[in-house]
């Protein structure tokens, strides 16, 4: 029977619990250092699941121990933007939770496969990866799925069409420097290229590259949880039944596109083992510019990060 541990019982947690369970991928384990919270939000999905007619468990504990033998661990756990936060403005207070929690749970799990969420999301990859010294196919960022989900929808807003008929592509860091690939999105086949003028286009890319503080400016307080949740349980559920998507994820690049020793956001086809395989596109010179960089963005972060940490 498969198992998904997910730590950090917030709202993005909670929410990649309910999709895990409820698109049947695993039982899962929902762990938050908050005593009874993890145990409540999993009682109430359990109790979902008579009435969904799904057969999972949902467990919450306090208790890293009982994550032990996960096939997949999420980590959400860290703070959440605040209006007028940047994603790197969590840097210094997120990477020693995460790095804490990618410590114990690797203890628990070493065959695991670890998909990382909490922000600022490449950077807190590449310290999972450090941290947990895994090798780097059994450790993967999230954003991708989710910055391209971000795109189809704009893109499907803006033709009035179903959602279900586009396909996105967005690239490099989860943050103002991503890289929205027009050229490799489309409707049913047909490139968007095709469908509206470019300044609609470039409209649609720079909304893409804000959607995450749009949402935190109309919350007023918090972040997104229902996309970033169903993109994990996406990427849980090409792993675990082995389906080799085709999708972006913040992976360790190790030469392609010209971009080394940091994880950053690349076509990648995942399966059980992880990642299988990234996907070099032919990029334009302005696309493969901008994807470089974003990159240079986060490995000037990274460097920060490790500053910090040696100096805690």
């Amino acid at each position: 029977m498969s198992k998904v541990t997910v730590v950090g019982a917030g709202f993005v947690g909670a929410t990649v619990a309910q999709y895990v369970a409820e698109h049947d991928l695993a039982d899962v384990v929902l762990v938050d250092v908050i005593e009874g919270m993890p145990q409540g939000k999993a009682l109430d999905l359990w109790q979902a699941a008579s009435v969904l007619g799904h057969g999972r468990k949902v467990f919450g504990s306090n208790s890293y121990t009982d994550t032990k033998e996960s096939n997949i661990v999420v980590i959400t756990a860290g703070v959440a933007r605040k209006p007028g936060m940047s994603r790197d403005d969590l840097l210094k207070i997120n990477a020693k939770i995460v790095q804490e929690v990618a410590k114990e749970t690797v203890k628990q799990s070493p065959e695991g496969i670890f998909i990382v969420v909490t922000n600022p999301l490449d950077v807190m990859t590449y310290l999972t990866w450090q941290t947990t010294k895994l090798p780097q196919h059994k450790v993967i960022g999230m954003a991708g799925v989710l910055d391209s989900a971000r795109f189809q929808t704009f893109i499907a807003m803006e033709l009035n069409i179903s959602v279900e008929d586009v396909r996105a592509m967005v690239l490099g860091g989860h943050g103002d420097l991503m890289v929205p690939l027009p050229r490799f999105s489309t409707v049913n086949g047909i490139p968007i290229t095709e469908l509206m003028p470019p300044d609609r286009i470039q409209s649609l890319c720079e909304r893409t590259r804000n959607g995450g503080a749009e949402i935190v400016s109309l919350l007023k307080s918090g972040s997104a949880y229902y996309a970033p949740g169903a993109s994990v349980a996406h990427m849980a559920g090409s792993i675990l039944k082995d389906k080799n998507r085709l999708l972006p994820c913040a992976v360790y690049a190790s030469g392609q596109y010209g971009i080394k020793d940091i994880y950053v956001g690349l076509p990648a086809i995942l399966g059980r083992e992880g990642i299988k395989k990234i996907v070099e596109l032919k990029l334009s010179p302005d696309e493969a510019s901008a994807l470089k960089k974003s990159a240079e963005s986060i490995r000037e972060n990274i460097n920060v990060m490790n500053q910090l940490l040696v100096a805690v």
